[in-house]
């Protein structure tokens, strides 16, 4: 077995199996662009379509769980300190990226505007409704503060609770992302900081029982599958049953993986989950328009994966290339962009990172 399964509080290690489930969903989440990016080039599905599908109901939902696991280290800080770590730190990243994007993506944006004027419009629209692949960064930091304004307020977590749970049953579409998937989604956020020992016990007794593990996820397969081809994922209360097992079902399948080290890349992807998100984009779309230009490959499917591996290992290859360098801020908060003192390098170290 690789680290504990709950590390103490302060202590300066992180958590396998938390690091596996965030690997985990950041490969789900680069798939299912990659596979969308390329069937709508091509104008037809490949075999990983039925993938991105099943993984739909929980492909999200765990991720903002395991966004939540360790609030509670960290939710009574005073608000400067916690402004800059749950909310500037994202912020940063998220303009910076934000603008990259727009940057690459000009040249089409311009062209659907029929003119350039259009694209600085573009980019203070996405100060309020998040752009492209980058909403999840943006709903974070709103859900921190969401979380901690409640707790000041002293609203009974359950009634919390059950408010998200009607939020994502309802459901909401205004067409604006920020209340549309705040309502969709705070509730598996809210999960995770709410439930946090019972994660971390049920992580701990995956692994104490990893026969039994098996068979739940093999019960739990069939089910979110039979319930998302046999198109009833979607239906209230369903979907979020679904997202809830399917939460459940990456955490238990992550605390089976890091048994073993063939799973370390995994591992090592979701510890760096943040570089793959604000990344993959820019070595996936420029893979797709080689397999596209080229044609050397014929199956959808096949090129999806190849796109996806692109752009995961590409997103890497990056933060690789720039560490150290003067273009390390890419990937790494600058001191000017802190409002309160840095981490110490002990406390950088801490699980989950910032």
């Amino acid at each position: 077995m690789a680290a504990p399964m709950a590390a103490p509080m302060g202590a300066p290690c992180r958590v396998d199996w938390v690091d596996t489930a965030k690997g985990l969903c950041i490969l789900m989440v680069v798939l299912l662009h990659s596979t969308f990016g390329v069937e709508q080039a091509v104008g037809r599905e490949g075999f990983m379509h039925a993938v991105v599908a099943f993984a739909k109901p929980f492909r999200m939902p765990d991720f903002f769980l395991i966004s939540g696991l360790f609030l509670a280290r960290v939710i009574d800080r005073d608000w400067r300190l916690y402004t800059d770590r749950k909310v500037v730190h994202f912020a940063y990243f998220y303009l910076l990226w934000m603008t990259i994007q727009l940057v690459v993506k000009s040249p089409v944006l311009a062209a659907e505007h029929g003119s350039w004027w259009g694209v600085p419009g573009d980019w203070a629209l996405a100060l309020i409704d998040p752009f492209g692949t980058l909403w999840f960064i943006y709903l974070l930091p709103v859900f921190f503060v969401a979380t901690k304004l409640a707790r000041q307020l002293r609203i009974p977590p359950l009634a919390v609770w059950l408010v998200a749970a009607a939020l994502e049953t309802a459901p909401i579409h205004t067409g604006w992302m920020v209340p549309d998937e705040f309502a969709a989604r705070f509730v598996y956020f809210y999960t995770g900081f709410l439930l946090a020992p019972r994660v971390f016990a049920l992580a701990e007794a995956a692994a104490a029982r990893p026969w039994l593990s098996v068979g739940g996820l093999a019960a739990w397969a069939l089910v979110n599958g039979a319930l998302v081809f046999g198109g009833f994922s979607e239906w209230p209360i369903v979907s979020l049953a679904l997202g809830l097992a399917g939460a459940c079902a990456i955490i238990v399948l992550a605390t089976l993986l890091v048994r073993s080290r063939v799973f370390d890349p995994i591992r090592y992807c979701g510890e760096h989950s943040i570089v793959v998100y604000l990344a993959f984009f820019l070595p996936m779309a420029a893979t797709r328009i080689v397999l596209l230009k080229t044609g050397v490959i014929d199956s959808v499917g096949l090129m999806s994966l190849i796109v996806t591996a692109a752009g995961i290992l590409g997103a890497l290859a990056m933060w690789w290339a720039v560490r150290g360098t003067r273009l390390d801020f890419l990937f790494t908060r600058p001191d000017w962009a802190h409002v309160a003192p840095r981490k110490r390098p002990a406390e950088a170290r801490l699980q989950p990172a910032e």
